[in-house]
């Protein structure tokens, strides 16, 4: 590590303003040369961007759900925890991920996943999605009180809301832990499923032995409209780790529920490993200055650990690419 990266490091963990996005390998721009996995962004009403990740340690300590600001997606000012106190029903347990931020009414509303207490006695009992709500999208969020949805394994992760503008629907996809993307209708006030709706399934995972099929597992859903088509992110199939194999895929419709046509290029890939960088994944997309922007974490080959003692491949930073669109498709623009 040079002094240049140590300095960086310092400022972010001191809760600075990052320079200009530095320049990465195979001309990746770093956005937050952290580990901040499973990056979800918000602009809020006065045009500044917030992002959330899933739990990091900042400063020395756990952050349940990270949060850091910026007013351009280039200077991001590390803000630490935006669920400070953990709920009743996950107040023994550390499995706080995936967060996505949305303004509902004159609020915001957190959504993200955690393993109850209950897990620790049962072994069946798997990650549960779960709401909190604040007045600012800085937060501090308070959670609900209870899970909106708990089922085995880490099936229930990666929740994501979109309000539809073509028909006044609010929607919350979700999944993972092998199983199908899917949707469900979400009440008035974001804080529960719509009264009589039930689960949509979307994208399945590919049962398959092929190493370099990436839809194993799918998960890490992010949607986004637009000229009529809905835009359907997720990515698969392993996100970190010493076997770490990500990549992000894409599939459109003409409705929020589907049916959903996979890019019919690469197996639907469009952002895969780079030199330099491996598994990258999980993103989230926004407009700025009439332009798209994709943001989404990935391994820095050279610095894959947070810590001496940590797995390979688990320092997740957050990049961001533009994106175009070309022929009714998002296309990842490397400024090489």
């Amino acid at each position: 590590m040079n002094r240049c990266t140590l300095a960086l490091v310092s400022l972010l963990l001191a809760g600075c303003v990052t320079p200009a996005l530095p320049e990465a390998p195979a001309g990746r721009a770093i956005a937050l040369d952290a580990d901040f996995p499973d990056p979800a962004v918000l602009r809020a009403g006065d045009g500044t961007f917030y992002a959330y990740a899933t739990q990091g340690l900042v400063e020395g300590r756990q952050a349940n759900i990270q949060i850091a600001r910026s007013p351009d997606l280039a200077r991001w000012e590390h803000l630490g925890d935006a669920l400070p106190e953990k709920p009743a029903w996950a107040s023994q347990t550390q499995d706080f991920w995936a967060p996505h931020v949305a303004r509902v009414g004159e609020g915001y509303a957190l959504y993200y996943s955690a393993k109850p207490d209950a897990a620790l006695a049962d072994p069946e009992q798997g990650l549960c999605l779960a709401v909190a709500s604040a007045a600012r999208p800085e937060g501090p969020f308070t959670d609900t009180g209870e899970p909106l949805l708990c089922g085995p394994g880490f099936v229930n992760i990666d929740p994501m809301l979109f309000d539809d503008p073509q028909t006044g629907r609010r929607w919350l996809y979700w999944g993972s832990g092998f199983g199908p993307v899917k949707v469900q209708e979400m009440a008035a006030d974001g804080l529960a499923f719509a009264p009589g709706s039930a689960p949509i399934d979307l994208v399945a995972a590919v049962p398959t032995d092929d190493p370099a099929n990436y839809r194993r597992l799918v998960e890490g859903a992010w949607v986004t409209l637009r000229e009529g088509w809905y835009y359907l992110f997720f990515s698969g199939d392993n996100c970190c780790g010493p076997n770490a194999h990500y990549a992000v895929m894409v599939a459109r419709s003409r409705a929020a529920t589907g049916p959903f046509e996979v890019y019919p290029e690469n197996g639907g890939v469009i952002l895969e490993a780079s030199p330099g960088w491996i598994a990258p994944g999980h993103n989230a997309v926004i407009e700025k200055d009439g332009e798209s922007f994709i943001l989404y974490h990935a391994v820095d080959a050279a610095r894959s650990r947070s810590r001496p003692g940590d797995e390979v491949n688990t320092r997740r930073v957050m990049l961001v690419d533009r994106l175009e669109w070309r022929g009714g498709w998002p296309v990842v623009v490397r400024e090489d």
